[in-house]
């Protein structure tokens, strides 16, 4: 059995008739009645009924129909993915990204990506969590290297490398004398939260009898280490944000507490059709 005898039948049982089919074909009708019939010894069943005003395809041909097409699906498409491997990657890959995720990965993905396929150029959107996730549903990015925790609903993801929260704060303020924390060293504390973060940081504190003091809750994780950082209160940051941290009077603190965790997640939008650069730099996410 040959694809060329495949597509050949597959002509037929969409025209339904012989000579309508070899002129589709560019052939001739013997040639084509000829390959019909050596399909039909091959398999060992008639594929068509011929009656005098058309062919009736059969249970049998109907079964063949379908994996013919299936077959020259695949066939096409390892065919195209093939040239693409010769081809040099080009086009604009649109990402959108929180700030604590630049710090922990962009800084090694992106170049060596850049530099395996020079021909793709950037466009890049810093937000929180929220608005990148706007920002993939509005089709303004394919791809967005967020935090959870979010609603996954609509999106595909890649679940990346998990991390703790730390405390971040001014050394002359808070902990002078320690370099680590448990939860209840937070009781009665101002604390700087990410809005995002705020239901897992209030049922760590709840599991340890108290009620957080949260001060201020907001989005830009810069500004609220910012604030932190002048003493304004405690920031309960992912552990890469230390990254970003710029003050000379900045103090980390680990949390002892292994509730209090994040993770780095590259999202896409369920069944959108991405552009090629976009499943490529999907594919070395999943190599990693």
């Amino acid at each position: 059995m040959e694809i060329k005898q495949l597509k050949y039948f597959l002509t037929i049982a969409n025209e339904k008739n012989i000579t309508k089919a070899a002129k589709k074909l560019h052939i001739s009708q013997p040639p084509l009645s000829h390959q019909l019939k050596m399909l039909e010894e091959e398999i060992g069943a008639q594929l068509f009924k011929r009656t005098t005003r058309k062919l009736e395809i059969t249970e049998v041909g109907e079964f063949l129909k379908n994996r013919s097409i299936e077959i020259i699906e695949l066939l096409d498409n390892a065919v195209k993915e093939i040239k693409d491997l010769n081809k040099e990657l080009q086009g604009v890959l649109k990402i959108g990204f929180v700030a604590s995720s630049s710090a922990a990965l962009l800084p090694s993905v992106i170049p060596k990506f850049s530099q395996d396929n020079p021909g793709v150029k950037f466009e890049l959107k810093e937000g929180s969590t929220y608005k990148i996730l706007d920002l993939l549903i509005h089709g303004t990015i394919e791809i967005g290297i967020i935090r959870t925790p979010f609603n996954s609903e609509d999106f595909d993801c890649i679940h990346l490398f998990k991390e703790p929260m730390i405390a971040l704060v001014n050394k002359d303020k808070f902990f002078t004398d320690l370099d680590e924390i448990n939860i209840s060293h937070l009781e009665n504390k101002p604390l700087i939260i990410d809005k995002r973060f705020k239901k897992i940081i209030v049922e760590a504190c709840y599991q340890k009898g108290f009620i957080p003091k949260i001060l201020l809750e907001g989005e830009d994780s810069r500004s609220l280490m910012s604030l932190a950082q002048n003493g304004m209160g405690i920031a309960i940051i992912p552990e890469s944000s230390k990254n970003l941290i710029f003050h000379k009077n900045a103090k980390i603190l680990n949390i002892k507490n292994k509730s209090l965790e994040t993770q780095i997640v590259v999202a896409w939008l369920r069944n959108k059709n991405l552009s090629q650069v976009s499943r490529y730099f999907l594919n070395y996410f999943s190599q990693k």
